[in-house]
């Protein structure tokens, strides 16, 4: 191929700027280039809550966005990740106390299905029957909040903190806890995704 031909798709292609959902306020994630549309869907983009928010506390937080709708040379996102990034996991873990931790997968009120990942640190060591009452306040509070609550819903409480506050509030009436943490949420499945599942399922079962 010749370099006026290799030159000429790079110009053809096209950048598509990336926005995040309307929750977290159209802010730009940054451009993809692509030669159609088509191309664009599907790809996923990564950033920190700091960023996004312009705010340094928020570095800790790594979110993750999936292109599903691309509008003349606009690609719009749905959210999929929120997870805390490694190093600073690494931090709050102190020698002599409790780390607790439960993978809860659970549908929201609007049929999203999610894993959400708590962890709970202690402010020393405690024993097996109050590790075991802490991740079942955890679970529990968990489901409940998720039953209640549309995936959107949910997704601003892990982000802000607050399903962190609710589960610290209650667990720490159990045992004296330093710190609790959504230390991961991830999407798994949409309604749709859902419901063909459970059509699967009953056939199966038939």
């Amino acid at each position: 191929m010749s370099e006026r031909s290799v030159s000429k798709q790079k110009q053809e292609k096209r950048w598509y700027t990336v926005q995040a959902p309307e929750q977290f306020d159209r802010e730009e994630l940054g451009e993809t280039p692509a030669d159609e549309p088509d191309q664009v869907l599907g790809r996923t983009i990564e950033t920190t809550l700091g960023d996004l928010k312009n705010d340094a506390s928020g570095n800790n937080t790594k979110l993750k966005f999936k292109i599903n709708e691309v509008a003349s040379d606009t690609a719009y996102t749905e959210f999929i990740k929120h997870e805390l990034t490694r190093d600073y996991l690494r931090s709050l873990v102190r020698r002599g106390s409790s780390k607790i931790e439960a993978y809860i997968t659970v549908l929201t009120a609007d049929d999203y299905r999610v894993q959400i990942q708590p962890v709970a640190l202690t402010t020393k060591s405690a024993d097996e029957s109050q590790e075991k009452a802490i991740r079942r306040t955890m679970i529990d509070i968990v489901r409940e909040s998720a039953r209640e609550r549309t995936f959107e819903d949910i997704t601003d409480s892990v982000v802000e903190g607050r399903l962190s506050s609710a589960i610290y509030n209650e667990a720490k009436t159990i045992y004296p806890l330093r710190r609790v943490e959504i230390q991961k949420m991830t999407l798994e499945a949409r309604p749709e995704e859902v419901e063909a599942e459970e059509e699967a399922s009953v056939n199966v079962e038939e």
